[in-house]
């Protein structure tokens, strides 16, 4: 990818000469060069304000290099904790971290990760990172302008802008190399441009709080790359339950996301190759789905009457629910038989 913006880059150098050598048609003449024009009113005011937020975050804001691949980071707090995506650090033995405005790479280690939010945290040994001050995103206003910041395409310190475009949504990620893929629930959608690298980053108000990471675009299946203006961020709200946890034991022991107490696989149907439902493949005793006499060996077709053909869309119904929730929940015994049972949801562990 960095290939390409270098590319890119030495296509613009290329136009700039060409059009510097047209100018000798005007007859040797030296023209001078307009003013730029200077913003006025509240174009100034919001200039003013864009600047005095990037000055006051981006140096919040840090690349993530590990031997798998690069992503962002957002310093959490004054001993080094830095907040990243799971799927950034996922499978790496080596982390180096370096600050937006340059400088020497840190040395980093991994201090935990939460998967099912695709959030990580990982510490790094010197330097003097400056923390990020978050927001509440619950909060969050559609309309909202917003600021990406981090390390897309490998450019550090890169800063895009755009708007909430809507809240509460619930994204699935797909499995990338050592991450399983996870499904993230109250997720922020923004249209501030999310590109490779962007990841772990931070999602910004005016008022310079970050209130959301910067996790996943949407993909448009007609091109088969990213859709334009579709991006999306885990809430703050959910890094400031997580990421502490993490922080104090390297795990999560509430995670606030409801779970049925069953090991779950997706069943492929061999001849189509299409997922058709999501079997049980081991049962926690005294669960929810235990207590409701789901066993080992049945077939989950549906939650709350939405479908659940795979895992992926067994977690994104159970994304919306809480734990302490009662569930319908549609299941097919080994004989072939349907039911509906209502499972009390417990809650998710933490890795």
């Amino acid at each position: 990818m960095d290939r390409n913006v270098r590319i890119f880059a030495g296509a613009l150098a290329g136009t700039a000469l060409l059009l510097a050598g047209c100018g000798g048609g005007d007859g040797g003449k030296v023209r001078t060069a307009a003013a730029a024009p200077t913003p006025a009113g509240g174009a100034a005011q919001l200039q003013q304000q864009y600047e005095q937020v990037v000055g006051s975050v981006l140096p919040s804001v840090v690349k993530i290099e590990t031997d798998q691949g690069e992503g962002s980071g957002v310093v959490y707090d004054g001993k080094g904790d830095i907040v990243t995506n799971a799927h950034v650090v996922a499978g790496a033995k080596q982390i180096r971290v370096t600050a937006s405005s340059g400088g020497s790479p840190l040395k980093a280690s991994l201090v935990g990760s939460f998967v099912a939010d695709d959030l990580a945290v990982v510490k790094a040994s010197g330097g003097n990172l400056r923390p990020a001050s978050f927001g509440d995103s619950t909060q969050a206003k559609v309309g909202q302008i917003v600021l990406a910041m981090g390390n897309p395409l490998g450019l550090a310190g890169s800063v895009t802008n755009g708007i909430v475009s809507a809240l509460n949504r619930t994204v699935s990620t797909k499995q990338e190399g050592a991450f399983p893929g996870a499904t993230i629930g109250d997720a922020i959608q923004t249209s501030a441009p999310i590109n490779p690298g962007n990841s772990g980053g931070a999602l910004v108000t005016l008022d310079g709080r970050v209130i959301g990471i910067p996790t996943a675009a949407a993909s448009d299946p007609q091109i088969g790359g990213a859709a334009a203006g579709i991006g999306f961020a885990a809430p703050s709200a959910t890094v400031k339950k997580i990421v502490p946890q993490l922080i104090r034991s390297g795990k999560v022991s509430q995670s606030g996301r409801a779970a049925i107490g069953a090991t779950v696989r997706t069943i492929v149907d061999p001849d189509s190759g299409e997922k058709s439902a999501v079997a049980v493949v081991e049962v926690t005793k005294n669960a929810g789905a235990d207590k409701a006499g789901i066993k080992a060996g049945d077939l989950i077709l549906a939650v709350n009457g939405t479908a659940t053909p795979d895992q992926t869309a067994l977690a994104a119904a159970l994304a919306n629910l809480k734990p302490g929730d009662t569930a319908k929940v549609r299941i097919q015994q080994p004989d072939g038989s349907k039911k509906d049972v209502q499972v009390k949801l417990g809650e998710l562990p933490g890795g």
